[in-house]
């Protein structure tokens, strides 16, 4: 990022307290240090007990973070993909997914993203997307609007589900019954064709106003926590698909709308 878009980072920082928002901006400085360094690399790819692919970049990016958080605030929760929970109890929670589209990454596409997310009392108040290979980071926090690289971003206004532009990171994510007939209601409804792969950078998009709806299930805590202060500050909605608050209690679906109007006709198509 640029010494300007740094500046206004701080400026813009909100009602979160101004260290935490410093460090989430540090970890996700470091996380993009570590996926550059081995992406498009010949590195090993494992699947974890889930099936669900993991590389050496997830696991020492995650790493790095949590020293980072334990050095700075050792009384805070953390929550990770790759290396388990501690202090899920504490007042502030720290949850991260140090790299959001492995098999992008794994891949060579420029789809996938750090997320970094900070919970006060289970709320997120601080959201990160980073998506380093294509120079992009989202932030969003308590009190302040939505930036994209230091400038202030919004959604756009999209009333109806025929105009809309939508995505999900694969049409594989959701499962048979009711997950996939939810979803194939849902989508007879788009004018236009689906976008799939976009992984956190549909979100963010989203954030900016390029997309109008991003829609996916079978998400764990760490896919979507950071999403929540961005979608809101941009001025979109996110919940999941009964339209509750994301919580770390959350079923894994999750519906991110830039327009209210539109967000309401998609929970209600949702839980037909």
């Amino acid at each position: 990022m640029t010494n300007a878009a740094l500046l206004s980072e701080t400026l813009l920082r909100g009602d979160v307290p101004g260290d935490c928002m410093a460090l989430a901006v540090e970890l996700a400085d470091a996380a993009a240090l570590i996926a550059a360094r081995y992406y498009r690399s010949d590195m090993g790819v494992e699947n974890k007990l889930d099936d669900s692919p993991v590389t050496i970049a997830d696991k020492e990016a995650e790493a790095t973070m949590r020293a980072m958080i334990n050095e700075r605030f050792p009384d805070h929760g953390i929550l990770g993909e790759e290396h388990g929970n501690e202090a899920l109890d504490a007042k502030y929670v720290w949850v991260l997914d140090p790299i959001d589209g492995t098999i992008s990454f794994a891949s060579g596409y420029p789809t996938f993203g750090t997320l970094v997310a900070l919970l006060e009392d289970g709320v997120p108040i601080i959201g990160i997307i980073d998506a380093s290979a294509l120079n992009d980071r989202w932030v969003g926090a308590r009190g302040r609007p939505t930036t994209l690289n230091g400038v202030p971003t919004t959604t756009r206004a999209c009333h109806t589900l025929e105009g809309a532009w939508s995505a999900s990171s694969s049409p594989f994510m959701f499962d048979e019954g009711h997950p996939r007939d939810a979803y194939t209601r849902l989508a007879a409804y788009f004018g236009r064709r689906q976008i799939f792969s976009g992984n956190c950078v549909a979100y963010g998009l989203l954030a900016s106003g390029h997309i109008d709806v991003v829609v996916e299930a079978n998400n764990g805590i760490y896919d979507f926590m950071a999403l929540v202060p961005i979608i809101e500050g941009a001025g979109g909605r996110i919940t999941d698909w009964n339209g509750d608050a994301l919580c770390m209690n959350s079923d894994g679906t999750t519906l991110a709308t830039g327009d209210a109007a539109l967000h309401d006709q998609a929970v209600a198509i949702l839980t037909e």
